[in-house]
C-alpha cells in the first residue's frame, strides 16, 4: 500500500510538471527571421534569442541560439516558434570560422553583427528595449541587415 501511494504521488507530481510545459508549448507564434547582406556565403550565422531584459547580451543569457549556414546565399531565413512576449535577436557571422566573435583591443566586434530592429549601436551595446519586438498574434517576419 505504501509503494502504491508513493507511485501515485510521484506520478501526480510528474504530471503536474509536464502539463504546464505542454500547454505553453502550444502557445507559440511562428516568426521568420530574415538576415540579409551576409559578408560570406559560406560562414555560419549565429542568432541569439533573448526574452529577459536583464540578460540581454550577457554571456549565456540568451533563451536559445540557432546556427544557420548560408549555403552560397547572401541571405538566410530562419522560421522559429516563440512564446508570446518581448523578444530581441543578436546576430553574428563567424567569417573566419573560429567559433567566436572576434573583437579588437577596444572590444568592438571585427566580424559582422546585427540586432533586431536594425539597431546600429554607436558607442555602446544597444539596450533590450531598442531591439525588442513583441510576439503574439499573427505570424510575422523580422528582417535584419547584417553590419559589416
Amino acid at each position: 500500500m505504501q509503494a502504491l501511494r508513493h507511485l501515485c504521488l510521484t506520478t501526480g507530481c510528474a504530471l503536474g510538471l509536464l502539463l504546464p510545459a505542454t500547454a505553453s508549448a502550444n502557445n507559440t507564434t511562428s516568426i521568420t527571421v530574415v538576415v540579409s547582406a551576409l559578408a560570406s556565403t559560406n560562414s555560419a550565422v549565429k542568432l541569439y534569442f533573448y526574452n529577459v531584459r536583464e540578460k540581454f547580451l550577457t554571456k549565456g543569457g540568451y533563451a536559445f541560439m540557432k546556427v544557420v549556414k548560408p549555403g552560397g546565399q547572401r541571405q538566410v531565413s530562419l522560421p522559429v516558434d516563440l512564446p508570446p512576449g518581448d523578444w530581441a535577436v543578436a546576430i553574428t557571422q563567424d567569417v573566419n570560422n573560429n567559433d567566436r566573435l572576434d573583437k579588437n583591443l577596444m572590444g568592438i566586434p571585427t566580424e559582422p553583427f546585427a540586432f533586431s530592429n536594425n539597431v546600429r549601436p554607436r558607442f555602446a551595446p544597444p539596450a533590450f528595449d531598442e531591439c525588442k519586438f513583441t510576439v503574439g498574434g499573427p505570424a510575422r517576419v523580422v528582417s535584419i541587415v547584417l553590419t559589416k
